[in-house]
C-alpha cells in the first residue's frame, strides 16, 4: 500500500526533475515568451455579470457562471442561494437559518469541484455546498455539458469552485468584512466575520512567490415550526362490522385471517364516495382518515469555521507551483421539540359525524376520545471537520507543450450525539381539522373538569409520564488520495488546434459508525422524574429537563401556542444522571461499514476546426472503479446483514464526448454537445446493514425498515445539449439551450415485506424500503436566459438592469411497483424526484457610482420529492406546493476603500407545503413549514 509520505516524495521529486529542466531551458532559452498572469479585477453587479458572460462566451462547454463583485462580496449569505438565480439551477431544502440542495436541470446529483478538485463531507460522495462561505470565492462555475478531461460523475452537472489566489492580484491585498444578521424566528443577532491577506512579491534568484491567507467564521441561530397532519388508514362509518366500534380503524386481515386492504398503493384506496371495502365477509363502506397530527419547532446553532490557504512559486516563467489547503467545519446543536397524537377513536364514548370533503369519502374534521400522544425531545450534537492538501505544478515543456501534474489528500470526519426523551399520555379528547386553512391543520384538545390540572393545557407538565429514551450516536469517515497526470500538446494546424492527454488515479475510504440504546420506566410523571435525576447527580434541581415552547408555529394555525418536552441538551450534558435513572449503560460506537474504492480515469481531447467559424472538442474517457467492502451489524435485535457481511464491485466504462461550436455570426454562437455521465451509488446506499422500527402509531400491526444493497450499480445518462447564445451588447446576452437526459439504471426504493418479531415478541410484517437499480427515466427541458443593461437611458436611469431566467422542464420515469415478496409485479409512470415543469427568476439591478442595490425573485412549480413509507393507504408520492421566494441587496461605497452593506432574505416569509399524491394538496394536504426572515447590515474594509 503506498503510503501518504511515499506519494509526497514522489510529487516533490517530479516537481524538482520538473523545475531543474526549466531552469535550464530558461537559461538557453533568453527570447522565449512569457506567460501572462491573469490578474481578475472585478469590481460592481454589472461587472461581476459582464466577466460571467465572458466565461460563458469563450467556453467550450455549456457553462453558466457567477463571479465576486469585489474581492470577499459574493452576492449571497451562500453558495447555495446565489446559485438559485443560475439558469437552469434551482433550489430547495429551506430550513436550519438556510437553503441547502442545489439541483441543475430537476437533478440533484451533482458533482461538486473546489480549484477543479474532487470534494465531500464525511464518507458522502458530495459535499456539503452551504458549509463553503462565500466570503472565501472568487466565482463558481455551473458546467452543463462535460469534457472528457473532467471527473465523470455528476448526472445532473458539475460545480466547480474557485476560491482566490496570491497571483490574482497585483500586490498585497487585505479586506476585512463583517456582517450582522437578524433571523426573525429565534429572535437572534449572528456574527459573519472574514478576512483576506495576500501578497506577492520577487526574490532575486528565486522567481516570483505569492502566498494568500482567507479565514471565515460564521454562526447562525434558527428557528424553524412544522405543523403536520399525518398518515391516512381506512376507518368505519357508523355502521361498521357487529365485532367493531363505529369510526375505528379497519384492520389489513380480519378476524378470519382474510386481507381486507392493501397497504401502500401508488394511488392509496379509491377514495370516492361510497368505497367498500371486504370485510369478515361483507362489502363494507370506509371512510379515510388520519392517524395522526403532529408537529416540532426546531432550534439550534450552528458554527461554521473555514480557511483557505493558497502559496505559489515561479521560480521560471515556464514553470508554477502551488501549495494549497483547504477547511471547512461545522459544529451544530438543535433541539427538535415534537408533538404527537393519535387522532381515532380508542374509546366507545359518543363523537360527533365526521365532516368529509365534498365528492370524497376522505375526513376533514373528526374527534376522537381516548387518544394517546408523547411530546418528544430529540436533541443532536454534530461537528464536522474536512481538510484538503494540495501541491501541484504546471511546467510550459516548450512553446506547444503543457504539462500538468497535482497530487491531493484530504479527509473529512463526521461524529454525533444524540439524546431523546419521550413524555407520554393518553388524552380525553380532542377535535380535529387535517385541513383548517388552505393545507395549515387544526387541533384543541378537550379538558376534563373532573382534573386539577387543564388536560387541554400542553405546556402544564403534571399532564406527562416519562417515556422511553433514546440515546444515540454515531458518524462516518472518509478519505482520499488522488493523483492527476495530464499534457497538452498545442498543433495550431488548419484542423487539429491542440490535443490532451491524461490520467488520475483515486483511492477512496468510506467508514461509517454508531451506538444504540434505549429504555423506558414505568408509570414515573415527569414531576417524579424530575425528582429521580436531581436525587441521581443531575444539574440543578432537575426541572432542566423540561424544554419550553412558546410562540409555536407564530399564531398561523389554529392550535394551542406552547408546549413542553424534554431537554435534549440538559440530557446529554446530564447523560450520567439519565441513565442511572433508566437503567442504562453508556456504550461505545463501533463500525457498521468499511469501504475501500480505487477508481482509475483515462482520457483524450481533442480540439478542432472544421471550418474558419466551426470548431469543436472530441473526447473520449475510460473509467474504471474497484470496490471491497465490509458490514458489521448491531449487536441489538432490531438491525441483521443483508445477503453476506462482505462484498465486491467492479465497475469500467467508456465514455465519449462531442461539442461543436459555431460562431454564426460575429455575436450569435450555436453549440452542440453529445456527452456521458454516471452516478457512482452513494456509500451509505451499499450499507447492507438493515434497520427495523416498530409501529409509531397505536393498533397499527406494520412496522417499517429501511438498509442499503451493495449491488448497486452506477446510473448512467446520455445527454444532448443544444444552445443558441447572442451577445447583442457589451453587458448584454440572451441565450436558449435545449436538452434531453436519457438516464439508465436509476436507483429508486425496492419494497419487501419482512416478517420479523417487534419489540414485544410478536410476528408482525415489516415493510423493508432499500435501494435498487429498477428504473429508467427521462428528462427534457428549456433555459432561457437575458442579462441586459439598456443602453441610452436618462441619467437618473442609467445603470438599470435585467438578469432573468426561465427553466421549463418534462420528466417521466417508470417506478416498479412490488410484490410481498420483493419481485416488481409492473410499472408506474411518474415524475422524477425533486423536478418543477417550471421555475423562473427575476432579479433587478440599479447601480451607480456610489451604491448598487438587488431585488431577486425566484419561483418554482409544485414538484414531487419521494415516497412515504409504503404502509398506509394514502397516494405514495410526497409532493411540494410551488415555492417563491424574495431577496433584497443594497451596498453603499462610503470611499473607495470601505462598503457598508444591507440584504433581506426570504421576505415574503412564506408558508412551504406539502401533500399526498399529485394534485391532492386538498383532501390529502400533510406538511407546513415557516422559516426566518433574515436582516443584515454589514461593513467591508480593503486596502
Amino acid at each position: 500500500m503506498f503510503k501518504k509520505t511515499h506519494i509526497a516524495s514522489a510529487i516533490i521529486m517530479a516537481v524538482s526533475c520538473q523545475f531543474a529542466y526549466a531552469q535550464q531551458e530558461d537559461n538557453t532559452s533568453a527570447n522565449a515568451e512569457k506567460d501572462d498572469i491573469e490578474i481578475i479585477q472585478v469590481s460592481g453587479i454589472r461587472g461581476s455579470l459582464n466577466k460571467a458572460l465572458a466565461e460563458k462566451r469563450f467556453s467550450t462547454q455549456i457553462v453558466d457562471s457567477i463571479i465576486a463583485e469585489d474581492i470577499g462580496k459574493f452576492p449571497d449569505n451562500n453558495v447555495v442561494e446565489a446559485l438559485q438565480r443560475v439558469t437552469g439551477v434551482q433550489t430547495t431544502g429551506r430550513g436550519a437559518g438556510e437553503v441547502s440542495t442545489v439541483s441543475i436541470r430537476g437533478l440533484t446529483d451533482v458533482h461538486t469541484t473546489v480549484n477543479g478538485r474532487d470534494i465531500f463531507t464525511g464518507a458522502g460522495r458530495d459535499v456539503a455546498l452551504q458549509d463553503i462561505p462565500a466570503s472565501l470565492l472568487s466565482g463558481v462555475t455551473v458546467y452543463k455539458t462535460r469534457s472528457a478531461d473532467q471527473v465523470e460523475r455528476g448526472i445532473a452537472g458539475s460545480i466547480d469552485i474557485k476560491t482566490n489566489r496570491p497571483f490574482n492580484f497585483d500586490g498585497q491585498k487585505v479586506v476585512l468584512a463583517a456582517r450582522g444578521i437578524y433571523s426573525d424566528q429565534p429572535d437572534k443577532v449572528d456574527p459573519n466575520i472574514s478576512a483576506l491577506l495576500s501578497n506577492r512579491w520577487e526574490i532575486d534568484g528565486a522567481g516570483e512567490f505569492g502566498a494568500l491567507f482567507n479565514v471565515s467564521y460564521s454562526e447562525t441561530n434558527y428557528r424553524d415550526d412544522t405543523i403536520t397532519a399525518g398518515a391516512a388508514f381506512p376507518f368505519f362509518t357508523n355502521n361498521p362490522q357487529a365485532m367493531y366500534s363505529p369510526y375505528s380503524r379497519i384492520p389489513e386481515y380480519d378476524s378470519q385471517g382474510n386481507k381486507v386492504w392493501q397497504i401502500g398503493q401508488e394511488n392509496g384506496l379509491p377514495n370516492t364516495p361510497g368505497s367498500k371495502l371486504n370485510v369478515e365477509g361483507e362489502p363494507t363502506e370506509y371512510l379515510i382518515a388520519r392517524d395522526a397530527i403532529f408537529g416540532t419547532s426546531f432550534t439550534g446553532l450552528r458554527k461554521r469555521p473555514a480557511a483557505s490557504i493558497s502559496l505559489q512559486w515561479a521560480p521560471v516563467d515556464t514553470l508554477e507551483i502551488t501549495a494549497e489547503g483547504f477547511y471547512t467545519g461545522y459544529e451544530n446543536e438543535s433541539q427538535n421539540a415534537m408533538w404527537f397524537s393519535n387522532t381515532f377513536e380508542n374509546g366507545n364514548g359518543n363523537i360527533e359525524t365526521p365532516t368529509i370533503f365534498d365528492g370524497t369519502n376522505v375526513v376533514k374534521e373528526k374527534q376522537a376520545i381516548n387518544a394517546g400522544g408523547f411530546q418528544s425531545g430529540d436533541f443532536s450534537y454534530g461537528k464536522t471537520d474536512s481538510y484538503l492538501y494540495a501541491l501541484g505544478a504546471q511546467w510550459q515543456a516548450s512553446e506547444y507543450l503543457t504539462i500538468n501534474t497535482e497530487v491531493v489528500y484530504q479527509e473529512s470526519e463526521f461524529e454525533t450525539d444524540f439524546f431523546a426523551m419521550r413524555f407520554d399520555r393518553v388524552a380525553k379528547g380532542l377535535d380535529v381539522d387535517f385541513n383548517d386553512n388552505d393545507g395549515v391543520p387544526g387541533i384543541a384538545f378537550w379538558d376534563d373538569p373532573n382534573t386539577a390540572v387543564n388536560e387541554a393545557d400542553m405546556a402544564a407538565i403534571q399532564n406527562w409520564n416519562a417515556g422511553t429514551v433514546y440515546d444515540n450516536g454515531g458518524g462516518n469517515r472518509g478519505d482520499s488520495t488522488t493523483f492527476t497526470f495530464d499534457a497538452e500538446y498545442l498543433f495550431g494546424g488548419r484542423f487539429i488546434d491542440k490535443v490532451k492527454l491524461g490520467g488520475r488515479y483515486e483511492k477512496r475510504t468510506a467508514e461509517e459508525f454508531t451506538r444504540t440504546n434505549e429504555g423506558g420506566i414505568g408509570n414515573t410523571s415527569v414531576e417524579s422524574l424530575i425528582q429521580q435525576l436531581a436525587a441521581a447527580g443531575a444539574t440543578g434541581d432537575g426541572s432542566g429537563i423540561v424544554f419550553h415552547v412558546d410562540d409555536y408555529f407564530d399564531g398561523r394555525a389554529d392550535t394551542f401556542s406552547n408546549f413542553v418536552t424534554a431537554d435534549g441538551g440538559y440530557m446529554l450534558d446530564n447523560a450520567g444522571a439519565v441513565r442511572n435513572v433508566y437503567g442504562l449503560e453508556a456504550e461505545n460506537v463501533y463500525k457498521t461499514l468499511d469501504i475501500e474504492e480505487n477508481s482509475y480515469a483515462l482520457y483524450t481531447t481533442t480540439n478542432f476546426f472544421i471550418t474558419e467559424n466551426i470548431s469543436g472538442e472530441f473526447g473520449v474517457r475510460y473509467v474504471k472503479y474497484e470496490q471491497d467492502m465490509d458490514f458489521t451489524a448491531e449487536t441489538g435485535t432490531n438491525t441483521n446483514i443483508f445477503d453476506s457481511s462482505s462484498a465486491s464491485a467492479d465497475v469500467s466504462k467508456l465514455l465519449p464526448s462531442l461539442v461543436l461550436n459555431w460562431n454564426i455570426t460575429d455575436d450569435v454562437i450555436g453549440r452542440f454537445a453529445y456527452t456521458n455521465t454516471l452516478r457512482m451509488p452513494n456509500f451509505a446506499d451499499l450499507n447492507a446493514l438493515q434497520y427495523f422500527t416498530d409501529p409509531l402509531t397505536e393498533g397499527t400491526k406494520n412496522g417499517t425498515g429501511t438498509g442499503g444493497n451493495p449491488q448497486l450499480q452506477p446510473e448512467e445518462s446520455t445527454n444532448y445539449d443544444i444552445s443558441l447564445e447572442w451577445y447583442f451588447a457589451d453587458s448584454s446576452s440572451l441565450y436558449a439551450t435545449y436538452f434531453l437526459r436519457e438516464i439508465d439504471s436509476r436507483i429508486v426504493p425496492g419494497r419487501k415485506v419482512v416478517m420479523r418479531p417487534d419489540k414485544n415478541g410478536d410476528i408482525i410484517p415489516y415493510a423493508l424500503s432499500a435501494p435498487v437499480n429498477a428504473s429508467e427515466g427521462e428528462l427534457s427541458g428549456l433555459e432561457l436566459g437575458l442579462v441586459y443593461f439598456p443602453d441610452n437611458l436618462p441619467e437618473m436611469l442609467n445603470g438599470l438592469g435585467l438578469q432573468a431566467s426561465f427553466t421549463a422542464l418534462d420528466s417521466s420515469q417508470k417506478l416498479p411497483e412490488y410484490n410481498n415478496d420483493g419481485t416488481i409485479s409492473g410499472y408506474v409512470d411518474s415524475s422524477m424526484a425533486g423536478v418543477s415543469d417550471q421555475s423562473y427568476s427575476v432579479v433587478g439591478i440599479y447601480e451607480r457610482d456610489s451604491f448598487d442595490m438587488r431585488l431577486s425573485y425566484v419561483w418554482r412549480s409544485e414538484f414531487y420529492t419521494g415516497n412515504e413509507a409504503a404502509i398506509f393507504a394514502n397516494p405514495l408520492q410526497f409532493w411540494n406546493r410551488s415555492e417563491q421566494s424574495l431577496d433584497f441587496q443594497f451596498s453603499y461605497d462610503v470611499t473607495d476603500d470601505f462598503v457598508v452593506t444591507f440584504d433581506a432574505t426570504n421576505i415574503l416569509d412564506d408558508v412551504y407545503q406539502s401533500y399526498y399524491g399529485e394534485g391532492n394538496e386538498n383532501i390529502y394536504n400533510f406538511g407546513n413549514g415557516i422559516y426566518s426572515r433574515t436582516f443584515a447590515i454589514g461593513a467591508r474594509y480593503s486596502f
